[in-house]
């Protein structure tokens, strides 16, 4: 039986493809049907979000496959795309941060980051633009789950009220006791990826 909310979602996607009468943020995202759901209370507190939403790699890549609403964002910094590689299906490339051409040297071990001062702008132009048009949940993604979250709180702070869905173990994964990223995440789950950077690929800039 056709419920009364999902009857209202189909006439209102029907008003916007009929008439472009209402934009892509104004349709309300049915919940993700996943195989492996992630609860808040398994995740640290680096990877959890205002809006409650996570999905793994393996996850991503099947809702990406059959959601056409459904698109991913890469929120690494330039080099790490360069580098590193970023997933096929990625529909923008809007890094949260940059790594400086001389960065200082963090008490983590790791070179620090700085913000990207118009993450936010560049996310709203892009949701704004033909690219994003009928999307209504973005599948945010970083090397392991931190910084996603972290670009998550930046939109929502901003007032983005699309659904975001952070990917918890992002493309690289979790470190294993090796110390190498080697548990999880969507490169180690053999799922597509490349280190071709398409035009586009970061709207705006290529």
């Amino acid at each position: 039986m056709t419920t009364l909310p999902h009857l209202c979602r189909r006439a209102a996607a029907a008003l916007f493809i009929a008439g472009g009468l209402l934009g892509p943020l104004a349709l309300a995202a049915a919940p993700l049907e996943l195989a492996t759901p992630v609860a808040a209370d398994s995740l640290p507190d680096s990877k959890r979000t205002a809006p409650g939403l996570y999905i793994t790699a393996t996850d991503a890549a099947r809702v990406l496959e059959a959601n056409p609403n459904v698109a991913l964002i890469d929120v690494r910094t330039p080099a790490e795309i360069t580098l590193i590689g970023y997933a096929t299906p990625t529909a923008a490339h809007i890094p949260a941060q940059f790594l400086p051409a001389e960065p200082e040297f963090s008490d983590k071990g790791s070179y620090k980051m700085i913000d990207n001062p118009g993450f936010v702008d560049e996310f709203n132009a892009w949701l704004g633009s033909d690219a994003a048009r009928g999307i209504d949940t973005v599948l945010v993604t970083c090397r392991s789950g931190g910084r996603s979250a972290a670009a998550i709180a930046r939109l929502v702070d901003a007032g983005v009220t699309i659904d975001l869905y952070n990917i918890v173990d992002g493309f690289e994964g979790d470190k294993g006791e090796s110390g190498a990223r080697d548990v999880n995440g969507w490169r180690n789950a053999g799922l597509p990826w490349t280190y071709k950077i398409r035009e586009g690929l970061r709207p705006g800039h290529n």
